[in-house]
């Protein structure tokens, strides 16, 4: 039996299938390579010790997709697969709707043929919009999404749900991430974004690296202890680990079930770049600049779900994040 995963080589996809592998599980990796990198695979075998398939395909492609469940028994899927820059899906909405929705069709649609009955799927914090109260829990209500990316997210979890609705045989997970930060603890697997980064971590990384010149944050003037924003910030391997206690809820549970997998703590962005300078001993310089719209005061997560029914918690403390993180960022070609 073999575990399929889409996104395979991307950033919390990768961590995921050292995990998995790790603890005995067959792994199977499935990328187009849009936004990792061809050498992530040999990594990932370079960690464990073990490989893993890889195909260069285009999830939404049916005939390339349902090759890998031919040639391997595919007992269940991760889905990482999918666009997921906020500011590019505001510019390009039509690509992201695509391109997100067309692919969970698709596989949906592959794994039907297939007999694939187990899905956890790669949500988003972002399906809550603007809360009415922090910390978010799963009970709370979603929508209002700020943009098109966060509303694929929404779209997608609806279409599982419609999905284990009529489908009594199937189990589908669906993890709500917060802000997932950090890099494997061996410098071999972290997050490369391209372009200019849309989150904080890599930000702060490429300025101790001297990409960019200082940090810009945005709004000091916010309700929270220090003003600046506050967010749930969790290392992605916790996350990876996240997902191997989701693979196996699956094993024994029907139906739609969301979780979400934070630390429970808030964290401003303040928070973060003195606990970075502390780790790894050096200076961020940094400019406050106006807030951005759209941009929440403070936003964490209510994990207790998680906890008791996936048996799961989050270990590793936010200076860990930070460690792993400049490790990485010196590392990383």
């Amino acid at each position: 039996m073999a575990v399929l995963l889409t996104g395979g080589a991307g950033y919390i996809g990768s961590h995921t299938a050292v995990e998995l592998l790790s603890a005995g599980y067959q792994v199977v990796l499935a990328d187009n390579f849009c936004n990792s990198s061809p050498q992530v695979p040999r990594r990932i075998e370079q960690l464990t010790g073990k490989p893993a398939p890889i195909y260069q395909l285009d999830v939404r492609d049916a005939d390339a997709l349902e090759q890998v469940f031919k040639e391997n028994q595919v007992d269940a899927v991760i889905h990482f697969a999918g666009l997921k820059a906020v500011g590019e899906s505001v510019e390009r909405p039509l690509l992201y709707y695509r391109n997100n929705l067309d692919a969970t069709l698709t596989l949906l649609e592959v794994m039907a043929k297939y007999s694939c009955h187990r899905l956890i799927f790669s949500s988003s914090a972002t399906v809550y919009g603007d809360p009415e109260r922090v910390p978010v829990n799963e009970d709370m209500p979603v929508g209002g999404c700020s943009n098109p990316y966060g509303r694929t997210k929404l779209m997608i979890e609806q279409i599982l749900l419609d999905a284990a609705a009529a489908d009594p045989g199937l189990s589908v997970v669906l993890l709500r991430y917060f802000n997932p930060v950090g890099a494997h603890p061996s410098g071999l697997l972290g997050e490369k974004p391209n372009g200019i980064p849309n989150n904080l971590m890599p930000y702060i990384t490429q300025v101790a690296a001297g990409i960019r010149d200082h940090l810009n944050v945005f709004g000091n003037d916010y309700p929270t202890p220090d003003g600046t924003g506050v967010r749930d910030y969790i290392h992605v391997c916790d996350l990876a680990e996240g997902h191997l206690r989701a693979l196996e809820y699956a094993e024994t549970h029907r139906g739609a079930e969301a979780f979400n997998l934070g630390t429970g703590v808030g964290y401003s962005v303040l928070d973060v770049v003195h606990a970075f300078e502390r780790a790894n001993g050096l200076t961020i310089p940094l400019v406050f600049a106006p807030r951005r719209a759209g941009d929440l005061p403070a936003y964490w997560a209510d994990a207790e779900k998680a906890a008791r029914l996936l048996n799961w918690r989050t270990r590793r403390s936010l200076e860990q994040m930070c460690a792993d993180s400049w490790r990485w960022q010196r590392n990383c070609d």
